[in-house]
């Protein structure tokens, strides 16, 4: 069983949050709240996401690299991080 079917609870409840995040934006910006009050909300948000990514990553490592089945396992599982990583650090 992978280790997002395991945490699906706990991941899922991140992602709602994340949801209602966004949508708080969103309430702001219809309500014309001031940018700094919005620029809070984003990096919030930010935050949050960075956490949940970080989460999935360190339990992506540990299941599919540091414990993985056979090599062949483990270099497509770094292949998936490398990719993920080049994506994510543009």
């Amino acid at each position: 069983m992978s280790h997002t079917v395991r945490e699906q609870a706990k991941l899922l409840s991140r992602v709602r949050r994340l949801k209602g995040q966004m949508e708080a934006v969103e309430r702001a910006l219809e309500a014309e709240r001031p940018c700094g009050e919005v620029l809070q909300l984003l990096a919030s948000i930010r935050g949050a996401l960075t956490g949940l990514t970080g989460e999935i990553l360190n339990d992506h490592l540990h299941e599919h690299v540091l414990h993985a089945e056979s090599e062949a396992d483990r270099r497509q599982a770094v292949d998936e991080i490398s990719d993920v990583l080049k994506t994510y650090l543009r």
